[in-house]
């Protein structure tokens, strides 16, 4: 990562922290190297398994015409996570997938850490560029069927799950759906129109 493009990337990394200033000067100089994020005001999280991960992320990265968007490889926790549009009114749902909204908060490496526990499998490119949610559902659904199939169970199939009308609406879920104990099926809802994606 060229000077010019690292210190861009850092810049609009650090914008998501109380402290930018100190955000960076931990990077540059800290003895931990990471700092904590917060998400839902430029970028939502979606933490997956990573297995699942690990896949989706190489899929993206493949995919010609597609800027992949940052994403997070967490080794000690064993899961990726995917850097989204903020959308309030969406939920994931799919055995141990997790989105990262307003309110919450994510540790994160410098933009140029591409080793150890924690580090970006994309690194994020200072532009604001972003993994869009319709690319990413579609991967997840494609690899979660071939982890399926490798793994000799039955691939999962995406259905509609109803969204209670007394659930508070803050864009996070822990939820459960059929399919495999992998994490392997994901399906996003919009709440506000009540509609599931492909």
């Amino acid at each position: 990562m060229a000077l010019t493009e690292w210190t861009k990337s850092m810049e609009w990394l650090a914008a998501a922290s109380e402290d930018p200033g100190a955000c960076k000067h931990e990077w540059q100089n800290g003895s931990s190297g990471v700092t904590l994020l917060a998400a839902g005001r430029f970028w939502d999280v979606l933490i997956v398994p990573e297995q699942l991960g690990l896949r989706v992320a190489e899929l993206l990265e493949e995919l010609p015409l597609l800027d992949p968007g940052p994403c997070l490889l967490d080794t000690r926790r064993r899961h990726v996570g995917f850097l989204l549009p903020p959308e309030p009114q969406t939920v994931w749902i799919g055995t141990g997938v997790r989105l990262l909204g307003a309110g919450t908060w994510i540790t994160a490496p410098a933009p140029h850490c591409r080793w150890g526990s924690l580090r970006w499998l994309v690194p994020p490119d200072g532009t604001g560029t972003l993994t869009m949610p319709d690319v990413l559902e579609v991967a997840l659904q494609r690899c979660a069927t071939e982890l399926s199939r490798l793994q000799g169970r039955p691939a999962p199939t995406a259905h509609s799950v109803p969204v209670p009308e007394d659930r508070p609406d803050d864009g996070r879920v822990d939820g459960r759906a059929d399919g495999p104990a992998d994490g392997s099926l994901a399906v996003r809802q919009c709440v506000a129109r009540g509609c599931v994606g492909p």
